[in-house]
């Protein structure tokens, strides 16, 4: 078993990493990432499902699913005993926009 973090959510970790150092503390910015790693580690290790993707289970999609953290919204993909991590977004951020520009990036 391991977390995959894709490129895209690897972007989205270090745009977290940079408006939080910005705008709050290290400390801050440390907490919330060991909350992600946390909830990631759960759900890799079959602690933790997640629910599927509104906006995609809508459609029939159902492999992808989210979890939550105190402020965060994580969506991964079980892939043969790994977990892939396609996205980490604020709850505040505009997911729907977020995911449409994923699946429309070419």
């Amino acid at each position: 078993m391991a977390i995959i973090i894709l490129p895209d959510a690897q972007d989205d970790l270090l745009s977290l990493q940079e408006y939080m150092l910005n705008k709050w503390s290290e400390s801050d910015w440390l907490k919330a990432e060991d909350e992600i790693f946390g909830k990631l580690t759960n759900v890799d290790s079959g602690f933790l499902t997640g629910a599927p993707v509104q906006e995609l289970a809508s459609v029939g999609i159902f492999e992808y699913q989210n979890v939550f953290t105190s402020h965060h919204k994580l969506v991964y993909r079980r892939i043969s005993g790994d977990t892939y991590v396609y996205a980490v977004a604020g709850h505040r951020q505009d997911f729907p926009t977020l995911l449409m520009k994923r699946l429309l990036k070419t």
